[in-house]
């Protein structure tokens, strides 16, 4: 006689193996009856795992156009540090930021990129964003008819899974506008248009505290900027790590003064689309005494 809970197979009766969990994030399969994990192991909803860097990336070459920009990129970033990545017009770096956040213009033809110990070499940019990466643009694009309020509505509703209402986020933005020194009707203009250089950048500081992410790659975000509206989105960055300590930070740039503003932990040379030279935040200081020439073959 078969008992409940048992199965009558060739050769006898056995009790089944237990139907083990499946982690959040994969496709379950038709006629899978187990539990599902509440807590995800891999994929975007994946906390850090703590034998990797928050941001690894290895051996990446890249190409537009079947012309090599990245010629075997090697950089790696922990929580809660300041990387800054520094190099001359047409190194690569703004080229590096964008195949951070999967641009689909550029062609990575060998190496990865690793995020909280996953490869997302090959994930789709808003992938990438709800799982917490962030890019600061050097040049934001203005969008005319869309509010910033309700730009930062749709963004948020895609990187938390929900659906905010335009309250919720009015609340949590008058919050952070408070923080950053922003004029409150800031939000209501449409993005970026007619906005000053500064204010461009600012508006980009403003989401990087509202969307929460692990990682934020700003891309010269000190470009355009005078010594008073660099040092007030400096201020800004510092404001959003004190809050959140544990985010990384890349910084890419040119100079030392977003720097002097920043103190980053670890600085990194890029020429020629190769890492040339890594080192603390002395480096940086050598670089503006020598200049990028004397780190050329």
């Amino acid at each position: 006689m078969v008992s409940r809970g048992q199965v009558q197979v060739a050769g006898g009766i056995r009790t089944p193996e237990p139907i083990p969990p499946m982690p959040v994030g994969e496709i379950t399969p038709k006629g899978y009856t187990g539990s599902v994990s509440t807590e995800p192991t891999t994929g975007p909803g994946a906390p850090p795992r703590a034998d990797h860097p928050l941001l690894d990336v290895e051996d990446l070459h890249v190409s537009v156009d079947g012309t090599p920009i990245l010629r075997g990129v090697d950089l790696a970033v922990r929580s809660g540090s300041v990387h800054a990545l520094m190099g001359p017009n047409g190194s690569g770096k703004s080229t590096l930021a964008k195949v951070l956040l999967g641009h689909p213009g550029y062609e990575i033809t060998a190496g990865t990129i690793r995020f909280k110990g996953e490869d997302v070499t090959h994930w789709p940019t808003d992938v990438r964003g709800k799982a917490g990466m962030f890019l600061a643009f050097q040049d934001p694009e203005s969008i005319g008819g869309v509010p910033v309020i309700q730009f930062l509505r749709q963004a948020l509703s895609a990187r938390r899974g929900i659906d905010i209402s335009v309250l919720e986020v009015r609340l949590e933005m008058m919050e952070w506008m408070e923080k950053l020194g922003m004029d409150p009707s800031f939000g209501e203009r449409h993005l970026n248009e007619g906005f000053s250089g500064g204010e461009k950048k600012r508006n980009e500081i403003l989401q990087l505290a509202l969307m929460d992410p692990e990682l934020a790659v700003l891309d010269e975000t000190d470009s355009g900027l005078d010594v008073d509206a660099l040092r007030v989105v400096a201020r800004g960055v510092r404001t959003v790590r004190e809050t959140r300590p544990d985010l990384g930070v890349l910084i890419i740039t040119h100079y030392q003064r977003m720097l002097d503003e920043l103190a980053p932990d670890r600085v990194h040379v890029l020429m020629d689309g190769t890492v040339v030279a890594e080192g603390g935040p002395e480096l940086a200081h050598r670089l503006e005494v020598e200049g990028f020439d004397a780190w050329r073959p």
